[in-house]
C-alpha cells in the first residue's frame, strides 16, 4: 500500500509545487511508482509535468465533486512509473460545493483509497491556504512536508499550519505524522540563509530534513519547458538535491539502503 505525502504551507512561494514535480520525479527515477495529485487550482503542477493545462477536460475537481473514478483521468508523464491526476482552475469551485457533503473532510480520502495500492507514493501538491481542499489533503495523507523558505519571513504562519495539523490530529486523522520540514531556496554565502537554517533546526531539530534544496536556476527555468530538473539537467545542483530528499526520504521509510558508491564525501 502507497505511502500518501501533502505537501502543504499556506504561505506562498516556498517551494511546494517545484518540490512535489522533482521529489516524484526523483523518486521514480529511483524506481518506485509515484503519483502527484495536484489540488492546487493554479494547476503548476500539471503545466510542470509536460501538460497544457488548456487541454485538461477532466481533473481533481471530478473526482471530488461528481465522483468520477481517479482511475480514469491519471495522465502519464514522460518518466517511467510517474502519473499525474491534474488540476483545473474549476477546483475553486470545489470547496463552496462541498460544503452540504457528508463527510466533506474525507472526500479525497475516498479517491484516494481507490488507488492507494496501485502506487509506493502519492504526493499531493496542496495550494497555499487552509482551506477545506488542504484539509482534505491532510485528513487524507500519513505525513506532510512542510517546504521552509531559507528568507527573512520564514517562519511566518507556521505555528498556524502547526495548529490545523494539531486539530486534524485530533479530530480527523489521528495517524498523521511531519515527514519533515524541508528548507528550499538556500544558498550558502547569505548570512540570513544560514541564520533561518540554525533557527529551524533549533525549534524543530530530527524533524528537519537533513537535505537542503539549493537555490539553482535550473529548478527556476526546468518548469517552462514541462519538465522536472531530473530530466532538464541531472547534474545542476537542484536536481541533485531533489535526489538526496528522495534518498533520504526512502531511507526513512525503510525502502532502501544507500550503497557506499552513491555516497558522496565531501
Amino acid at each position: 500500500m502507497g505511502k500518501v505525502i501533502a505537501l502543504a504551507n499556506q504561505k506562498g512561494g516556498v517551494g511546494k509545487t517545484t518540490t512535489a514535480i522533482n521529489l516524484a520525479a526523483s523518486l521514480a527515477v529511483l524506481e518506485k511508482k509515484v503519483l502527484i495529485i495536484d489540488a492546487d487550482p493554479q494547476a503548476n503542477a500539471t503545466s510542470g509535468i509536460g501538460f497544457d493545462v488548456k487541454n485538461v477536460k477532466t481533473s481533481i475537481y471530478e473526482c471530488i465533486v461528481e465522483e468520477m473514478d481517479p482511475r480514469k483521468i491519471i495522465l502519464k508523464s514522460e518518466i517511467d512509473g510517474l502519473d499525474l491526476i491534474p488540476s483545473h482552475i474549476d477546483l475553486v469551485g470545489a470547496e463552496i460545493e462541498m460544503l452540504n457533503l457528508p463527510n466533506r473532510e474525507k472526500v479525497l480520502t475516498m479517491v484516494i483509497d481507490q488507488i492507494r495500492e496501485d502506487y509506493d507514493f502519492i504526493l499531493i501538491d496542496c495550494s497555499p491556504s487552509l482551506g477545506l481542499i488542504t484539509v482534505n489533503a491532510l485528513t487524507a495523507a500519513d505525513s506532510i512536508i512542510i517546504p521552509v523558505q531559507c528568507e527573512y519571513f520564514a517562519l511566518e504562519g507556521l505555528g498556524k499550519l502547526l495548529n490545523t495539523i494539531k486539530i486534524i490530529q485530533t479530530r480527523l486523522n489521528p495517524e498523521l505524522e511531519i515527514e519533515g520540514f524541508l528548507l528550499t531556496m538556500y544558498d550558502s554565502r547569505l548570512n540570513l540563509a544560514n541564520q533561518v537554517l540554525e533557527e529551524v533546526r533549533t525549534h524543530f531539530g530530527d524533524m528537519v530534513f537533513e537535505t537542503l534544496i539549493n537555490r539553482n536556476i535550473k529548478l527556476s527555468e526546468a518548469p517552462s519547458f514541462g519538465i522536472p530538473a531530473v530530466l532538464y539537467d541531472a547534474s545542476s545542483r537542484g536536481a541533485v538535491s531533489y535526489m538526496e530528499l528522495a534518498r533520504e526520504i526512502l531511507q526513512k521509510n525503510d525502502l532502501t539502503k544507500i550503497k557506499n558508491s552513491e555516497k558522496v564525501i565531501d
